[in-house]
């Protein structure tokens, strides 16, 4: 059995990688200084961002084919993993996504033998939000059935209720969408990964962004817990180091339902723009500003509001609001096959996350000979770098089985690992509404931390 990694060196070797964000330059070009014509008013046209043009991100095709060899190693103790995602709460929106990667990864791997000679088994839970106790419950029925990994949860404060609790029992929790860097250097004893990018990243596409389109002020609404905080923390750093100023700032607790106070001391700082980091409390905020002469495309919104509001606002509400979400652009044939599993599906939001958080924790199993927490752990920066490419669970572990090192990347962009267990590089998605108030992919952004 391996043993833990130590949490003290995991931070040291962070320490000296000095989080420096460099992002390549974008295909859509543009100046990373505000333009001088910014307008002073909040209903004012001072933004116009750069138009784009065609973008050369994404992965490879999968390139899985053939038969894939039995596995040499057997156990006795099949793979069980447990999803704690939400289906309720102020993320609910994410739960489909998110549960269809999950179920789309374990069905690929089922149908191509299982880890270690056994099928995988899954069990969902709910993750709810910080307003319940459900995630605290969801995680203790999950311990309590023998799962050695968690994938979850989406919310940065929910994972915090969480982690402890789930890290101490000896097993694997993999986020396919926490953001805050407070993860970074917890003492996790290395069982602790996500495959979305720290809002060290995120933030500073964000604040540049709003810079290339124009805006010398900005405003900005925000969730009052880990995720919302640290995102606007890192959205300011950028946006003020390309010049910019933010002009207000105004903090709202989840559960709350009333945000007149929050739009109208944003507006009466006349920013050029508005980011909102919020999660569902955008279905309020978006007509409160709207009504007060905001225009859409001055509204730069985050993942955590970045939704279908088709059946929520009249046509034309949101057209022009623009907003990121970590990951590349979900591509037309991965969509084809999660439409499979959830017909229902919409958003395609993290799905990338979660279906290359189950590969991972899978070929991870493979490579320890172990479905055991800690094992698993220990092999998770390995299959992430360092060998022969491959994106998908067949192929990969073709690979290992035939005695091959192996260098997952998956659906979510490139996947390698620190010591931390944060993914080093990353894709950003930068996307705007149409007149349906559904969105469409502008373009991505690259950048390594």
């Amino acid at each position: 059995m391996t043993s833990l990694p130590q949490v003290a060196p995991r931070i040291a070797k962070l320490t000296a990688l000095s989080i420096g964000v460099a992002l390549l330059a974008t295909a859509c070009g543009g100046s990373s200084t505000p333009s001088s014509s910014g307008s002073s008013s909040a209903a004012a046209a001072g933004i116009a961002c750069p138009a784009p043009s065609a973008s050369g991100a994404g992965t490879t095709a999968a390139n899985a084919g053939g038969t894939v060899p039995a596995s040499a190693t057997t156990t006795e103790t099949p793979l069980k993993i447990g999803s704690l995602l939400p289906t309720t709460g102020s993320l609910a929106f994410l739960g489909p996504p998110e549960i269809a990667g999950v179920n789309l990864g374990i069905k690929e791997i089922n149908d191509a033998g299982g880890v270690l000679g056994k099928p995988v088994e899954v069990i969902h839970r709910d993750s709810g939000d910080t307003k319940t106790d459900i995630a605290t419950q969801s995680t203790t029925a999950l311990l309590g059935q023998g799962v050695s990994a968690i994938i979850g949860a989406a919310s940065s404060g929910v994972s915090k209720t969480v982690i402890n609790q789930i890290t101490g029992a000896g097993v694997v929790q993999f986020s396919p969408a926490n953001t805050s860097p407070d993860f970074t250097t917890w003492d996790d004893k290395g069982l602790y990964w996500r495959t979305a990018p720290s809002d060290v990243l995120q933030g500073k596409v964000l604040g540049n962004y709003m810079a290339t389109c124009g805006a010398q002020t900005v405003g900005m609404i925000v969730l009052n817990d880990a995720y919302g905080t640290g995102l606007a923390k890192n959205v300011q750093a950028a946006f003020e180091a390309a010049g910019g100023k933010v002009v207000a700032q105004e903090l709202f607790n989840e559960g709350d339902s009333q945000f007149s106070s929050q739009v109208d001391k944003v507006l009466a700082a006349k920013p050029d723009a508005i980011a909102l980091i919020t999660f569902d409390q955008a279905k309020s905020i978006v007509p409160l500003m709207t009504g007060k002469g905001v225009k859409p495309n001055q509204i730069f919104m985050v993942d955590g509001n970045m939704s279908d509001y088709s059946k929520d606002f009249q046509p034309g509400t949101l057209k022009g609001a623009q907003g990121t979400i970590p990951g590349t652009f979900a591509k037309d044939d991965f969509k084809k096959k999660l439409l499979a599993i959830d017909p229902a599906l919409k958003d395609y939001s993290y799905a990338g996350e979660s279906y290359d958080a189950v590969n991972l924790i899978a070929l991870a199993a493979e490579e320890a000979k172990s479905t055991k927490g800690v094992d698993i752990a220990a092999h998770l920066k390995d299959v992430s770098q360092g060998g022969e490419k491959c994106n998908d669970f067949p192929s990969c572990v073709t690979l290992l089985r035939n005695g091959k090192d192996i260098d997952y990347d998956g659906q979510s962009g490139p996947v390698t690992f620190s010591d931390a267990g944060d993914p080093t590089e990353a894709y950003i998605g930068i996307y705007e509404y149409k007149d349906d108030n559904t969105y469409a992919p502008v373009k991505e952004e690259f950048g390594k931390l």
